[in-house]
């Protein structure tokens, strides 16, 4: 089977494309602070939502493909989607996923670089969500334009943008349910939002991790009172956060203690874990931002991976009741509140997983404190099925032409709520889960990049595996 692309043709346009109308594009998103509702509540008076989505929109209708529709959906008071649709060849459908929200600013952007300011160092663009996952929108599309430039068949393409990825998700099942006709039953599900081991190749995505956030808060007094006089009698409510947290967590080692959390690790994943450590070697450890001596949790490459991608995590990604340091006088306080961000494996139930830590949390609280431990919206992970042998023959040749090297498959420790959604829609359905998350990228925190050449090569792969889905045996 051939995909019957020109090479040469294919890198050359791709390369103007991305140059000449993709990367000005996206300077003027990463401007645009179109944070996800979670962290804008205001999003709708704001405006910045509309403003990225008629961005993207814009871009999309002045795209050179024949047939191609484009349509802002908008239910009730929802985050809008972008809906587009490619005709295609034969009966089957291609359905390719992205989102345009983002997250807030964070702290921390070296001198020069800040979240809305799009700065651009040779291959590496800076800025909030040009990676996590604004360049999706872009790419889906310019691969299709690939395509039709060289008269390549493709199946149907219906490409769905979402605005609240970043929040869960929580208005997109309302829209698969409104848009199921639309959308059809997709063969092939390909999603930009995911990571990369390195620049180097074709990275797939065999797995997901779900997720489960809330806010644990812990209060022993009406009002605070001077230290003079509290300490020794009154318990700090610090401290039973801390024993509580304790319960859940060994700090030692930093293994959850939590039965429910924790499932059977599939040999076929610990298999490609050893395989992408034997790729990858020490830079899974050096590609993060360590103090002076700072250190792993261990020195094996592929336990670290296992543990980003099938074991839970606890992380405290926030805290309420604490002044900060320079206002901070001598005084008992009466709470402390935690935000816990609680990494599931795939195949972990979450809602379950919600309820065990909610019980471990709150029950026999120490020294009688309130504590309430309270639950958003938990999120389910996502292993993918079995690869049909066209797929991976696909992701292999697209990996060996662009980028020169094999195609690898890894497990992702973040979460795509979407994959879930869809594993349980379409479970006939094969996956081609990508990005351009890689080494020092960074997306959520400050210094966020986009590896430009990584996108590049990568639409010219997108272009391929679909060429090849519409040429495969069936």
């Amino acid at each position: 089977m051939s995909a019957k692309l020109n090479e040469s043709e294919v890198i050359a346009s791709c390369e103007g494309c991305w140059e000449r109308e993709i990367v000005p594009a996206l300077h003027d998103y990463i401007r645009i602070p179109n944070k996800s509702p979670a962290f804008d509540p205001a999003w709708r008076e704001n405006g910045h939502m509309d403003r990225a989505t008629s961005l993207v929109e814009a871009w999309c209708k002045a795209q050179p493909i024949p047939g191609l529709t484009v349509e802002v959906v908008r239910l009730d008071q929802r985050t809008p989607v972008i809906l587009m649709e490619v005709p295609g060849t034969g009966d089957d459908t291609v359905l390719l996923y992205g989102h345009l929200d983002k997250q807030p600013e964070m702290v921390g952007w070296r001198q020069g670089l800040g979240p809305w300011e799009p700065v651009r160092e040779g291959d590496r663009l800076y800025g909030r969500g040009g990676a996590d996952d604004g360049y999706s929108s872009f790419a889906s599309l310019a691969a299709l334009r690939l395509l039709h430039e060289q008269g390549v068949p493709h199946a149907r393409c219906v490409v769905l943008i979402e605005g609240c990825e970043e929040s869960g998700s929580p208005d997109l099942p309302a829209y698969i349910d409104a848009l199921a006709g639309r959308i059809g039953k997709p063969s092939l599900v390909v999603c930009l939002d995911s990571g990369c081991g390195n620049y180097d190749q074709l990275w797939i995505t065999t797995s997901l991790r779900g997720l489960v956030q809330g806010t644990l808060e812990v209060s022993i007094l009406r009002e605070g009172v001077h230290s003079g006089v509290g300490s020794g009698v009154v318990p700090s409510s610090f401290r039973i956060l801390r024993q509580l947290l304790s319960r859940i967590e060994d700090e030692r080692t930093g293994r959850v203690l939590v039965d429910a959390l924790h499932v059977e690790i599939p040999e076929e994943r610990a298999a490609q874990a050893r395989a992408a450590a034997g790729v990858l070697g020490p830079t899974v450890v050096s590609e993060l931002p360590w103090v002076q001596g700072g250190r792993p949790v261990t020195d094996e490459v592929a336990e670290l991976l296992l543990n980003r991608t099938w074991r839970p995590a606890l992380s405290v990604t926030g805290a309420d009741g604490l002044p900060p340091v320079a206002g901070a006088g001598n005084v008992l306080r009466p709470f402390t509140r935690a935000k816990l961000s609680v990494r599931i494996p795939p195949r972990v139930d979450p809602r379950a997983a919600a309820a065990a830590l909610k019980r471990v949390l709150e029950e026999d609280p120490p020294y009688g404190a309130e504590v309430r431990f309270h639950v958003t919206e938990p999120s389910a992970g996502w292993d993918a099925p079995a690869t049909a042998p066209w797929l991976e023959e696909a992701v292999n040749r697209a990996s060996r032409t662009y980028f020169g090297r094999p195609a690898m498959g890894i497990g992702e420790g973040g979460t795509i709520p979407f994959m879930a959604m869809l594993g349980q829609k379409f479970p006939e359905a094969q996956f081609l889960i990508t990005g351009v998350l890689g080494p020092q990228s960074n997306a959520h925190g400050p210094n966020e990049f986009l590896h430009l050449g990584m996108g590049k090569k990568l639409t010219c792969c997108v272009a391929s595996v679909l060429a090849d889905h519409a040429a495969r045996a069936r």
